[in-house]
């Protein structure tokens, strides 16, 4: 008996250029702006097609139970939304490291409704499978619309932007940050004023999670503290990995030299399209 076709996905990862909260509302979620950059970093989600309709994850982080995994959640979602009698088996393979802020398990969570949505030829639009990514996570829905972008409310409300090519340093310092922690921090700064693209543009943001971080993450401090006497150093979301943008490849790698052998690090190029949408677009898998 053939095995069943295996087709590989890239999932991005993204950075939060800035990260302003903005307010909380009664349902305890918080209002924020944020500039959402994606990355090319990134998973490989590997899936094959069942015809019993069972979604498994048999290969995946060891830390995230199957049943739990955003993979499988996604999957089961459009499996409930579509009707389709199809299954699934599911291989994520992480480079994104967990609990760094960098988005990766939303990422993966969105490429599978975007691929499958292509292999069990479901039909449904990106603005259906955005609908089918808020209850996944407030970073879904950017990875499902597939663009570097300016969010609102709780990140529900993107506008895609165009960005100059940049490159990053990433730093993860070896520490998973709970977002769920961070934002429940009585110390979370939660009446930062609204700002416009262009003033950000002009003057810049800062992380407001960042205070909240390094108080509880020493590790995380420290690598804030070691990446700013090169260049300009940054939280993404609610951490744990810190950034500088480096204008150019070459300042990268050279910076990324640099960074000591106790924490990882990567250089990365900043994404204006998710390279799924790239795929789709051109009709072929990896």
């Amino acid at each position: 008996m053939t095995a069943p076709a295996q087709t590989r996905w890239p999932a991005p990862a993204k950075l939060n250029l800035f990260l302003h909260v903005t307010g909380r509302r009664a349902d305890g979620y918080h209002e924020l702006q944020t500039l959402f950059q994606l990355i090319d970093l990134c998973d490989t989600v590997a899936m094959s097609v069942r015809e019993d309709g069972q979604i498994e994850r048999p290969v995946g982080p060891p830390e995230v139970a199957a049943e739990a995994d955003l993979t499988v959640r996604a999957a089961r979602a459009l499996q409930r939304a579509t009707g389709t009698r199809l299954g699934a088996n599911l291989e994520v393979r992480k480079r994104i490291p967990p609990g760094g802020g960098l988005g990766g398990g939303s990422s993966d969570a969105a490429t599978t409704l975007l691929a499958l949505n292509e292999v069990w030829n479901c039909g449904l639009s990106v603005s259906e499978l955005t609908a089918l990514a808020m209850p996944l996570g407030a970073d879904v829905p950017v990875f499902v619309q597939g663009s570097s972008a300016w969010a609102e409310g709780v990140g529900e409300r993107l506008t895609p932007l165009t960005l100059p090519v940049r490159w990053y340093v990433v730093i993860y310092p070896g520490v998973a940050v709970s977002t769920r922690e961070v934002f429940q921090s009585p110390e979370l700064t939660r009446n930062s004023p609204l700002i416009t693209l262009h003033a950000f543009f002009e003057s810049g943001g800062r992380n407001d999670c960042e205070p909240v971080v390094r108080s509880r993450a020493p590790q995380v401090a420290e690598a804030l503290e070691w990446l700013a006497r090169f260049a300009p150093a940054r939280l993404t979301g609610t951490g744990s990995c810190v950034f500088s943008d480096c204008g150019s490849a070459g300042d990268a790698e050279r910076l990324a030299g640099r960074v000591p052998d106790r924490w990882v690090s990567f250089v990365a190029r900043g994404l204006n399209t998710s390279p799924v949408h790239g795929l789709l677009k051109h009709g072929r898998q990896t």
